[in-house]
C-alpha cells in the first residue's frame, strides 16, 4: 500500500483517532485504561492492545489466541487566561481500536491510536474574531512480540503516522514581524507593506471538525521494546520509541487566508508547517506481583521535547510569493514518574489506582494561550470487570489538577483535566 493510499483511509477512518489533548507536553498521560489508571505505568506486565502505543513487548505476556479490543476516552481540559478569557474546547472524544493474535512465541496485530496534541477555543482574540487551535497526532501500528524464552520477550512496531492541525490565530502585525525569518520579495511583500505597525493580521487555517485538520502531514515512526521476568514476582521492562520522520504539514493551494483588520483584507493561500516532528521517547519499568492479589507497578520515562520543539515554523504561500515565520518554542525534555497498584478484589474485578509526576515542558517565555500544555501531576483510578472467561471491560478515570503559569508579557494561564478511557476487549 503506498503512502498515499494509506493517507486516504487515514482520513476517511482515521481522522477520529488523531486528536487527544495535552497532558504530558502533548502526549497522552496513559494509553488504554489499564495503564491510564495506573499512572500510566505499562512496561513490564500485559496491558491490552494499548501496549501498541506504550512497550510493544508486553504483548508477549498475554493469553493465546486472537483479541480484539474497541476503546473510547474522553479529554475534558478546563484553559484559561485568567482574568481574560475561557477555552470553549472542553469535550473531546478519541475512539481506538486494535486486534492481536499470539501463535506460540509470536505475537502480533494491528491497531489505530491517538498519540496526543493540543488545542483551545477563544471567542475573541485581538481581532475581535475567534481564536483556535487543535493539533492532533495518530497512529496506525503494526507489532510483531518474540517470546525468546519464557523470561524474555522482544518486540517492536512499524507506525504509520499522521498529524493534523487547525490555527486561527491573530496578533498585531509589529508581533507578527518579529517573527519572519525569510521576507517576501514580491506581490505579498507588497502587500504587507502598506500596513502599520499596529493593523492586526490573522493567520486562519481550520476545517472545524473535532476529528480532522486543514494541514496534514503523513509519516513513518517505529518502537522497540523487552520484557525479562527475573523471578515469579518481578518482571523488568523498556522500551525506545523512535522520532517521528513526518513531512511537512500542508494545506491545500488556497486552504488558508491571511486577514488583515478583522477582515477588511483577505489573500487567500496556502500554509506549510515545515518539520513538525513527534520526539524520542525512553521507558524503563518494573512490575511486582507481591501476592495473586496485589501488584505494584512503576515507570521511568523521558519525552525529549528539547529536539523537535525549538520553534514552530510555518510558510505562507500567495500571490507566486511567500512569507516565513517561526514562533519560538524552546521546550524542555521532560521526565515523568509513572506509579500504579492493582488489587484483585474477586475473580472478576480489579480494582486499580495511580499518579503519575512531571513538570512543565513549556518555559515562561515562550508559552501561548493557544498551546497551554503545561499540565504536570495526574490522579488516577480505575477497574477491570472481567465478564466471563473470553470478554471484559476496563475503565479509568484522569484528574489533572489546576496549574498555573506565566508567560513573558504577564498573562496567566490556568489548566485543569478530567478524562476518561472505557475499554472493551474479546479472545476468541
Amino acid at each position: 500500500m503506498t503512502l498515499k493510499r494509506m493517507s486516504t483511509m487515514v482520513l476517511v477512518f482515521g481522522g477520529m483517532a488523531g486528536h487527544a489533548y495535552a497532558t504530558n507536553g502533548m502526549n497522552v498521560e496513559g494509553f488504554g485504561p489499564i495503564a491510564s489508571s495506573l499512572g500510566g505505568a505499562s512496561m513490564a506486565y500485559d496491558n491490552g492492545a494499548a501496549a501498541m502505543m506504550n512497550n510493544p513487548a508486553t504483548l508477549g505476556l498475554g493469553a493465546e489466541g486472537d483479541t480484539v479490543s474497541l476503546m473510547i476516552g474522553y479529554l475534558g481540559p478546563d484553559v484559561s487566561v485568567v482574568g481574560e478569557k475561557s477555552s470553549g474546547g472542553d469535550a473531546y472524544y478519541m475512539p481506538a481500536a486494535g486486534w492481536t493474535r499470539k501463535s506460540g512465541s509470536l505475537t502480533y496485530g494491528v491497531g489505530m491510536f491517538a498519540q496526543g496534541g493540543m488545542g483551545t477555543e477563544y471567542a475573541r482574540g485581538v481581532d475581535g474574531l475567534p481564536e483556535r487551535s487543535e493539533l492532533g497526532v495518530g497512529r496506525l501500528i503494526a507489532p510483531l512480540v518474540y517470546n525468546v524464552s519464557p523470561k524474555l520477550s522482544i518486540g517492536g512496531s512499524v507506525d504509520f503516522v499522521w498529524a493534523m492541525l487547525d490555527l486561527q490565530m491573530a496578533m498585531p502585525l509589529s508581533s507578527l514581524s518579529s517573527l519572519i525569518t525569510v521576507q517576501p520579495t514580491g506581490a505579498l511583500g507588497s502587500a504587507l507593506g502598506t500596513l502599520g505597525p499596529t493593523d492586526t493580521v490573522r493567520i486562519n487555517y481550520s476545517d472545524d471538525s473535532d476529528y480532522t485538520g486543514k494541514a496534514r502531514g503523513y509519516g513513518l515512526a517505529g518502537k522497540i521494546g523487552f520484557t525479562y521476568k527475573i523471578n515469579d514476582m518481578v518482571n523488568v521492562g523498556g522500551t525506545y520509541h523512535s522520532k517521528t520522520s513526518l513531512g511537512d504539514l500542508e494545506t491545500g493551494s488556497a486552504g488558508a487566508q491571511f486577514i488583515v483588520n478583522g477582515g477588511a483584507q483577505t489573500i487567500g493561500g496556502k500554509i506549510t508547517v515545515r518539520d513538525f516532528q513527534w520526539p524520542e521517547t525512553f521507558g524503563l519499568g518494573v512490575a511486582v506481583q507481591a501476592s495473586p492479589e496485589w501488584m505494584f507497578a512503576a515507570d521511568w520515562k523521558r519525552i525529549n521535547w528539547r529536539d523537535v520543539m525549538k520553534s514552530f515554523t510555518m510558510t505562507y504561500t500567495a500571490m507566486g510569493d511567500s512569507v516565513t515565520f517561526a514562533l519560538p518554542q524552546n521546550w524542555e525534555n521532560q521526565d515523568v514518574l509513572q506509579l500504579g497498584l492493582a488489587y484483585k478484589a474477586t475473580a472478576a474485578l480489579t480494582l486499580r489506582a495511580g499518579a503519575s509526576f512531571s513538570d512543565s515542558p513549556v518555559p515562561d517565555s515562550t508559552l501561548n494561550y493557544l498551546f497551554p500544555a503545561i499540565v504536570k501531576n495526574h490522579y488516577m483510578a480505575g477497574l477491570g470487570y472481567a465478564i466471563n472467561d473470553r470478554s471484559g471491560v476496563d475503565f479509568s478515570l484522569q484528574f489533572a489538577p489546576e496549574v498555573e503559569q506565566t508567560d513573558s508579557i504577564g498573562r496567566t494561564i490556568s489548566h485543569s483535566q478530567t478524562n476518561w478511557q472505557l475499554l472493551y476487549s474479546m479472545r476468541f
